[in-house]
C-alpha cells in the first residue's frame, strides 16, 4: 500500500472491510514463552525493512511525550494522591504485561482505576464481557480517570523508555495475542511497530467492529504511517477527549 499524502482520520470508505498486508510470509507456531514470541516472530519479519520516517516518529514520540509529562506532571501528582488516599494499600500503578514491538515483552503502566485483585478476577475475559465486568469493577476514583483516558498519563513513561509509541496499535495481553493470532493468522504484522497509547483503531472503534476489522485500521496505520498521519490521530484523540462529542461518529465524518 503506499504512502499517502493526507490520510482522513473519520471512519474510513473502504479499509475496514479490506485487509491490508504489511509482511509476506508464512504464519509462526503459537509462541509458549517469551523467547520462543521474540524468536518467532524474528524468524518471518525479514521481509520488513524499517522506513527513514520510522527514526523521525521515534524522536517525536521523545519530544511529545516528554512535553506531555512535564506539562501534566502536577496533574499526575494529584491522580496519584487521590487513588491513595481511596485504596491506601493498593499500589497507585498498575502494570500489565503486554506484547511489544518484534514480539518482546513489557509492562505497560497506568494508573489503577479498579478494585483490589480486579486483575485477577478479569483475567479470563476478553472483548464485550471484559468492558462490562471491568464496569463493576472500577473505583469511584478510577472511574472519571477511565472515562477521561487520563488513566494511562503513565504510558507516556513507556513512550520514553521506547516500549510504546505515541501513535500504534494498543498492546495488548500475551496470552490474549496467541490466541487472537491463531484465529487470525496475519495479526503478528502488529508487531512491525511499536503498541500506541491511541490509534487509527482506537478513533473509529465501535462495538459492533470485528477484531479482523480492527487489525485493518492497524495495518493502515502501519502502510500510511507518515508525520502528519502521526499529527493528525495525536490532534483527533486530543479533540474527541476534550470536546466529547455525543455523536463520535458523525463527528469524525466532519474532521478534515
Amino acid at each position: 500500500m503506499s504512502t499517502s499524502a493526507k490520510r482522513q482520520i473519520g471512519p474510513p470508505r473502504e479499509a475496514a472491510t479490506r485487509f491490508s498486508t504489511v509482511i509476506e510470509g508464512d504464519t509462526p507456531p503459537t509462541p509458549l514463552d517469551h523467547n520462543a514470541l521474540v524468536e518467532q516472530y524474528a524468524a518471518m519479519a525479514h521481509t520488513f525493512q524499517p522506513r527513514p520516517v520510522d527514526l523521525l516518529l521515534r524522536l517525536l514520540d521523545i519530544v511529545v511525550a516528554g512535553a506531555a509529562a512535564l506539562a501534566t506532571s502536577p496533574l499526575m501528582l494529584a491522580i496519584a494522591l487521590a487513588l491513595k488516599l481511596n485504596s491506601p494499600r493498593s499500589p497507585v500503578i498498575y502494570r500489565g504485561w503486554r506484547v511489544g514491538r518484534g514480539g518482546h515483552l513489557f509492562q505497560m503502566l497506568k494508573f489503577r482505576t479498579l478494585a483490589p485483585d480486579a486483575e485477577e478476577r478479569l483475567g479470563p475475559y476478553l472483548g464485550p464481557q471484559l468492558t462490562q465486568l471491568t464496569a463493576l469493577e472500577m473505583s469511584w476514583v478510577g472511574r472519571p480517570l477511565r472515562a477521561s483516558r487520563l488513566d494511562e498519563l503513565p504510558q507516556l513513561l513507556n513512550v520514553l523508555r521506547g516500549e510504546m509509541s505515541i501513535v500504534g496499535p494498543r498492546p495488548i495481553r500475551p496470552t490474549f495475542f496467541e490466541e487472537l493470532s491463531r484465529g487470525i493468522p496475519e495479526y503478528w504484522q502488529r508487531l512491525v511497530i511499536r503498541p500506541g497509547i491511541t490509534g487509527l483503531a482506537q478513533l473509529r472503534l465501535t462495538r459492533e467492529m470485528t477484531w479482523s476489522e480492527k487489525l485493518a485500521h492497524d495495518f493502515e496505520y502501519i502502510a500510511d504511517r507518515s508525520v502528519w498521519l502521526y499529527l493528525s490521530v495525536i490532534a483527533t484523540t486530543v479533540w474527541l477527549i476534550v470536546f466529547r462529542p455525543a455523536n463520535r461518529r458523525a463527528a469524525l465524518n466532519r474532521l478534515p
